[in-house]
């Protein structure tokens, strides 16, 4: 593969679309690095992001009929193009996790990729490119031109103009969160919140100075008795010396807060005729308490204006694990496949789609970057949801080892399972089999005791009625899935017209649905509305009983297997162990 030629044809950047872009006032992100740098919280929120977008996995697809995306054969050459950006797996993740804080804090990053036999980068292959990720302070216009600072040096970007462009030159790729005022200029969710940070940095030096006028003294304690003021020594005004006093005692606290003058307070002698009594003035504001308030309801607004649930900034203490799946969950379909999204944009439009047109490869224009976050939502409830959908023959193999964060690789092979599972041994008696054995005598109990099933459940395990209320939400959903389904091209409008005689509770069995749909379809959206009704009424947690229904639900729908009784209490178990 030629990397001049890669190079060349992947390039995007013209000095036209620098001059257009030079029109708006981006010095917002400037301050927005300032307060990732001095605002805590703004770091948690950008590294989190950053952290959980490394996560996920990069592949080359089509995006099919039905709006789902096929992954391409390993030797399609779109495959090969996807699995050699940034250098592989390992570069790819630190790529995407650097986007992560970039389209966080000011809505834009840059990719320069370069001939590594120009570079000689020790991270990447010398016949491959080396690839950098850098920020919009790295990347600057001068005389019209672009210049990308790496590793300390300028380097010059050419433009991208074709017919023009040096094919030995780095390659520009701009990925930004477009501005919804002005596409061209870059958006993030710190730049709404600028206002409110900066308040919350006043704030912060209010508390600081709360915190130092604790330290600097105790107040002023009045005593009776003829006026006398500590002196150091030397002649002055009493005023004077009063003031040096203060001065002394504030000096002392602040560089050394354990020592007494940080504790104790001033002491002064008064008239008896001007105070009857020892008296303690101390001197604070109200807003000392306020500020604190303040500062506390500030973090929450942040929390609250990115694009990830505000529990995952605060904190998740309060949230039992079923909720905090749920967060995690609804993290990743709001605030990383978004960006994920962004960020693949960018690579197709720029780099993938570029070199496959210019090698004339059929189809050019459908091929895509896109991305997996699967290994993202490995969960413990559908995990077990696996195994138990598993051990009854629902779902394949490669599903459970997918399900529960393992890959292919990991199967074992022809001789493991061999070991493992010997086959039975021949009988040597053919008559062996017509023998009747004679059945144990069965032991001697009290006359209390019994071994005939009770008449009631155990006392761990599902009533009936919760059994029969479960059993009808599972319906119920399944019933709304399969009216959903019916207007989605799952369903051809050519068959919608027989699908109406079938069974909605049922359709599913009939139409291919693969897990990202039923996410993308909502088929599930509001079926668990009575599920805390329910939880309620029989004492489960109601977060655990819509989770493990959900997962459940999910799992027939993507399998294209029918619901049945007997199963319902298998889905019960893990909340009933949380109950118990």
């Amino acid at each position: 593969m030629a990397g001049r030629q890669l190079t060349a044809s992947a390039s995007r950047y013209t000095s036209r679309k620098i001059r257009g872009r030079g029109a708006g006032d981006q010095s917002w992100q400037s301050r927005a690095y300032d307060m990732y740098h001095q605002v805590p919280e703004v770091r948690f929120a950008a590294s989190w992001i950053g952290n959980a977008m490394s996560g996920a996995r990069l592949f080359a697809g089509r995006r099919a009929d039905d709006g789902t995306i096929e992954p391409a054969p390993d030797e399609h050459r779109a495959a090969e193009i996807v699995a050699q950006i940034a250098g592989g797996p390992d570069g790819q993740s630190k790529m995407l996790g650097a986007f992560g804080r970039h389209l966080t804090v000011p809505g834009e990053g840059w990719i320069v990729v370069r001939p590594n036999d120009e570079v000689l980068s020790p991270y990447s292959p010398e016949d491959g490119h080396d690839w950098r990720v850098l920020s919009v302070k790295e990347v600057k216009q001068q005389s019209g031109k672009l210049m990308a600072e790496i590793d300390g040096e300028e380097v010059p970007i050419p433009e991208g103009d074709p017919e023009s462009m040096d094919p030995d030159g780095p390659v520009a790729i701009r990925v930004w969160e477009p501005d919804p005022e002005r596409a061209i200029e870059a958006d993030s969710p710190v730049r709404s919140s600028l206002e409110l940070l900066e308040e919350l940095l006043l704030l912060n030096a209010a508390v600081k100075a709360v915190a130092r006028s604790r330290i600097t003294g105790r107040g002023l304690l009045l005593i009776p008795k003829g006026t006398r003021f500590p002196t150091n020594g030397t002649q002055g005004g009493a005023e004077d010396d009063l003031i040096e006093t203060f001065m002394a005692i504030a000096e002392t606290a602040i560089r050394d807060p354990e020592s007494a003058a940080a504790t104790v307070p001033i002491i002064l002698e008064l008239p008896a005729d001007t105070i009857a009594d020892f008296k303690l003035i101390k001197f604070e504001s109200e807003f000392d308490e306020l500020a604190i308030k303040l500062r506390e309801e500030a973090v929450k607004r942040f929390a609250t204006g990115l694009e990830i649930p505000a529990e995952i900034l605060l904190g998740l203490g309060d949230v039992n694990h079923w909720g905090a799946w749920a967060l995690t969950s609804e993290a990743i379909r709001l605030g990383i496949e978004p960006k994920l999204a962004t960020v693949s944009y960018a690579l197709t439009q720029q780099w993938l789609r570029p070199i496959l047109e210019s090698e004339n490869v059929e189809d050019w224009h459908r091929w895509l970057v896109w991305y997996d976050t699967s290994p993202l939502r490995v969960r413990t409830n559908r995990s077990e949801t696996a195994l138990q959908a598993h051990d009854r023959g629902v779902i394949s193999d490669e599903a459970l080892r997918r399900e529960t964060g393992f890959d292919e690789s990991d199967a074992p092979d022809a001789a493991e399972v061999a070991r493992r599972f010997p086959a039975p041994a021949e009988n040597p008696d053919p008559d062996a089999d017509n023998e009747t054995e004679t059945p144990p005598t069965p032991p001697e109990l009290p006359v209390d005791e019994s071994e005939a099933p009770p008449d009631t459940l155990a006392s761990a395990g599902p009533g009936d009625g919760l059994l029969a209320a479960a059993d009808g939400l599972i319906w119920g959903a399944l019933t709304a899935a399969g009216e959903k389904l019916r207007k989605t091209p799952a369903c051809p409008r050519s068959e919608r017209a027989k699908a109406r005689d079938i069974d909605s509770a049922r359709l599913h069995t009939l139409l291919p649905v693969d897990a990202a749909q039923v996410e993308q379809w909502r088929l599930l959206d509001g079926a668990w509305s009575r599920a805390g009704e329910i939880a309620g009424r029989y004492g489960l947690d109601a977060e655990c009983l819509t989770a493990s229904l959900d997962g459940y639900a999910r799992e027939l729908i993507a399998a294209g297997v029918e619901h049945e009784y007997r199963l319902v209490q298998t889905v019960l178990t893990s909340c009933l162990a949380t109950a118990a």
